[in-house]
């Protein structure tokens, strides 16, 4: 499933890696056919010419899900879990709902951004947003043009009705009046709310990661001035024992005079009971 951050081996994670931007160059011709096609209400050779560069778009697609499902280990979750994958091959024929193989390119935006995403939040809402409402108008001109009771007839319409239908704010004066309407519309308001969340908790994560970087930092200085402080208190403490041994060898060593006199002492001691004799 796109977003999915499971893996499923790594001959299938070089095989994205490979094919990635080449899909969603395959995506962006299958954009322009349809877009064309669409926008244009091409018929006879033109439209015979749309028509055949988003089937080989289609077949590109489908090669890449046969070989993708090969590839993956284990088969069965990489298939539960890579459905609208299965659905981007599977409905070819439901013209507004090909569109899902542009998904791929938000995937290779995802891919792309990773982690960088907080860096680069603007240019990835800006690029989701305009292909979503691009997509999203293209859906709904192609399902509601023509239709009894809809009110969508031109591009103009289409790209107004994408913009209040993706924001939520759904002023109500344009309406859809089929079934493909109705759930192009709802992909387009879960988009929307999809969009915000992620934008959301992207800041809060940019916010909280900033802020735990500057307790680090904070943290980092304290610890160093700590260290800083016990060295000078270490300096402090041998100068002050230097000091007072110096003051104890003072203290015990005898004065010069006193030195002397207990050098002679030993002498006259001597010469006393000499003088006796005598």
């Amino acid at each position: 499933m796109f977003g999915s951050h499971h893996t499923f081996g790594a001959d299938l994670e070089r095989w994205k890696c490979v094919t990635d931007w080449p899909l969603a160059i395959a995506a962006l011709i299958f954009l322009f056919a349809y877009a064309w096609q669409v926008i244009g209400d091409l018929d006879g050779g033109l439209r015979t010419v749309t028509e055949w560069t988003m089937n080989v778009t289609w077949a590109i697609f489908l090669v890449d899900y046969v070989v993708s499902i090969l590839l993956a280990h284990p088969r069965w979750r990489w298939f539960y879990t890579h459905l609208l994958d299965l659905a981007m091959v599977l409905l070819p024929m439901a013209r507004p709902l090909r569109l899902l193989r542009l998904i791929t390119l938000l995937r290779v935006l995802q891919r792309t951004a990773g982690a960088a995403l907080r860096g680069k939040i603007l240019v990835y809402v800006i690029g989701t947003v305009g292909l979503l409402v691009l997509v999203g108008s293209l859906a709904i001109l192609d399902a509601e043009r023509g239709q009894p009771g809809s009110s969508i007839e031109t591009y103009g319409d289409a790209i107004w009705w994408s913009i209040v239908t993706i924001t939520t704010v759904g002023y109500g004066d344009l309406t859809t009046a089929t079934l493909t309407g109705r759930l192009v519309a709802v992909a387009l308001m879960a988009g929307g709310i999809t969009l915000i969340s992620t934008v959301t908790g992207t800041l809060a994560s940019w916010i909280v990661e900033r802020i735990h970087q500057v307790d680090e930092d904070n943290q980092a200085a304290t610890r160093a001035q700590f260290r800083e402080l016990e060295r000078k208190i270490d300096r402090l403490l041998a100068v002050q024992a230097a000091s007072t041994e110096d003051t104890t060898d003072a203290v015990l060593a005898p004065a010069p005079q006193v030195a002397a006199e207990q050098a002679s002492a030993p002498k006259t001691t001597a010469q006393a009971p000499a003088q006796k004799r005598q």
